[in-house]
């Protein structure tokens, strides 16, 4: 069974047309874990179509994937997806990446906007910041990944089990690589298409992500 997990906060605007994407796709099992939205998020997902879990406060992407994972495994998933809620994933980049996985016995399959010309990647993220992470994603997760901090994934149900996400940021696209290669999971790159509105999280989401993976170096 194929689930699909979205995390969202405050996207009463987008969720709507992410989650019908999603169903007419033909991935009806879609489940939407509101992190404490001040806004109608929630409600909106709920009347899409989506399962719907809450936090009561916002505690980060790392933790609603966590809150995903587990409700997911709960209810029987043999595969599931990671997918964003602002609207900047293709649906259609689902059935291809479920296919790699299949074929070549994975365990894990990464998104990566640079296997393709699709993303129109802004230039101070494509040559600066991007760059820069992944220099840092190798430094903390020994994993060689052509993008790092790219939310598109595809878990298998021993990934589910093996990988348990602590860092309730956006540190946790770090951490999951680290996971990865802890438990030994077979995993491969494939190629997403990600559409840009605004530039992101930037410089200053970039060093709350290096502080958080600090602290969590030197605290183990």
């Amino acid at each position: 069974m194929i689930f699909v997990v979205v995390p969202a906060f405050n996207e009463q605007e987008k969720i709507g047309r992410v989650i019908r994407g999603l169903f007419e796709n033909g991935y009806n099992n879609v489940v939407v874990v509101d992190d404490g939205s001040k806004d109608e998020t929630a409600a909106t997902a709920q009347l899409a179509g989506a399962t719907v879990l809450k936090h009561r406060m916002n505690r980060g992407q790392g933790a609603a994937l966590q809150t995903g994972n587990e409700y997911t495994l709960q209810a029987g998933a043999r595969i599931v997806v990671h997918f964003d809620a602002d609207g900047q994933f293709n649906p259609k980049d689902i059935a291809g990446a479920i296919d790699k996985m299949v074929q070549r016995n994975l365990d894990v399959v990464l998104g990566s906007r640079f296997l393709d010309k699709r993303s129109n990647i802004p230039f101070f993220k494509k040559f600066f910041i991007l760059p820069i992470s992944r220099l840092i994603n190798n430094f903390f997760t020994g994993l060689n990944l052509s993008d790092v901090h790219n939310g598109f994934r595809i878990l298998s149900q021993k990934a589910l089990e093996k990988i348990k996400i602590t860092q309730d940021g956006m540190a946790h696209n770090s951490e999951i690589p680290k996971l990865i290669k802890e438990n030994k999971l077979r995993y491969e790159e494939h190629p997403v298409e990600v559409s840009y509105e605004e530039n992101g999280q930037g410089v200053v989401g970039g060093f709350k992500i290096l502080y958080d993976l600090f602290i969590d170096k030197i605290s183990k």
